[in-house]
């Protein structure tokens, strides 16, 4: 599962961005366009994959990742197809963003159940550390040798290596040994089935401890993914850094993720779940602001990369820290449900931040969009859980399984 994980997140990160560069390169699309198949796509997909929980939900799992490992393929592979028959449109990329997103949800729904059950709790850290040092190994790597081979080989050449990822991560799934138990059994009441569709938002809003979590989660991420278009600018037309510093800058960083994703079960082991919760969910937000005083030249660079290194060490100390909490927490027949709606929650506030960043930026600057974010972000630490939440129990079943 691990080795799939790997596959599937090298692939998408030699893809990296490839979409709307084949929209600016191949289409000639203009920055609506852009921007459009940037947010428009993942929404959509969100849209999707509520019906979709679920029917995660009451099936096994290696099949249904299986099965959006090779919707993705498929969706991807769609795309150098029409290139090569010269019928490649706008409308195509945006259904194959929408289906991606769609589909890159249900497979963490899946993955995340399927994990509990597949790993001993007390390895559980362990396993969601390494998860989540492969993901900041595949961004830091990934995206620098997708531009090269785009340099070389043309636009399309990361999207068939992406592709190409998600049937090595089907096939190695099917590498897995053991006979996965049944999933729930879902209600057959129609009204239960629809009440259903909503159980994911109501166990994480019902739950103490995951409650402020999610909270915390969407003004978090929502705030720094915000960031990204404003500091584009910032730094590419305003102070002028060449492509290649503009791409290190981030690069580099996300080298920090592999150091916060081993130390995870260290700081637990050493601190405690709370300390890490408090102490390393408030300095997420610390560091932020600075990139609203960027200068131009080498110091600015490096004051770039010392601000995203500081917020990925500590995301990725936090971040498998609270997968393991919240699949400790939700019952089994609840479970992609639950992620399900956390990954929604997410990618909806990443868009919501997002727009209000780039209309803010539009309106009076990048810089003010920057520090209106750090400043934003300096709050968030309000909504992290405080000791009495997370003293309750860790996981409770309710009394029958609602559909």
């Amino acid at each position: 599962m691990w080795a799939a994980y790997a596959v599937s997140a090298y692939g998408s990160g030699l893809g990296f961005g490839a979409l709307p560069l084949i929209a600016v390169l191949a289409l000639d699309a203009g920055p609506a366009q852009v921007s459009a198949l940037s947010a428009v796509g993942p929404a959509v997909g969100a849209l999707i994959a509520v019906p979709l929980a679920p029917w995660v939900e009451f099936r096994r799992k290696r099949p249904v990742m299986i099965a959006t490992d090779l919707v993705r393929f498929a969706a991807m592979a769609s795309i150098p197809v029409a290139y090569a028959l010269g019928l490649l449109g706008f409308a195509q990329l945006l259904a194959v963003s929408a289906v991606v997103a769609a589909a890159r949800i249900a497979f963490g729904a899946a993955s995340g159940a399927h994990l509990k059950a597949l790993v001993p709790p007390a390895d559980l850290l362990v396993a969601n550390s390494r998860f989540e040092s492969t993901n900041w190994s595949s961004i830091a790597i990934g995206p620098p040798l997708g531009g090269a081979a785009i340099g070389l080989l043309g636009p399309v050449i990361t999207v068939i290596a992406d592709a190409l990822s998600y049937l090595l991560s089907a096939l190695g799934i099917t590498a897995i040994r053991g006979r996965e138990e049944p999933p729930p059994r879902p209600s057959t009441r129609p009204g239960v089935r629809a009440a259903g569709l909503l159980d994911g938002w109501r166990h994480i809003l019902g739950d103490p401890g995951l409650r402020p979590l999610y909270l915390n989660q969407l003004l978090v991420s929502g705030l720094i993914m915000a960031t990204e278009p404003p500091l584009a600018v910032l730094l590419l037309r305003d102070l002028h850094f060449p492509p290649w510093q503009y791409g290190l800058a981030f690069a580099l960083p996300c080298l920090g993720g592999l150091v916060g994703s081993r130390l995870a079960p260290r700081a637990v082991a050493r601190y405690g779940r709370r300390w890490v919760f408090r102490t390393v969910g408030t300095l997420r937000a610390v560091w932020l602001i600075g990139l609203a005083f960027v200068r131009p030249g080498v110091v600015g660079l490096a004051t770039v990369m010392a601000v995203e290194l500081a917020i990925i060490v500590h995301m990725s100390l936090h971040t498998p820290v609270v997968a393991t909490y919240r699949l400790e927490r939700t019952p089994a027949h609840l479970l992609a449900r639950t992620l399900t709606a956390w990954s929604i929650g997410s990618q909806a506030s990443i868009a919501v931040c997002t727009a209000l960043g780039g209309l803010l930026a539009a309106a009076t600057g990048p810089r003010t969009a920057l520090l209106a974010a750090g400043l934003l972000i300096l709050a968030s630490p309000l909504l992290l859980p405080r000791g009495d939440d997370l003293a309750s129990a860790p996981e409770r079943e309710p009394a029958g399984h609602r559909a």
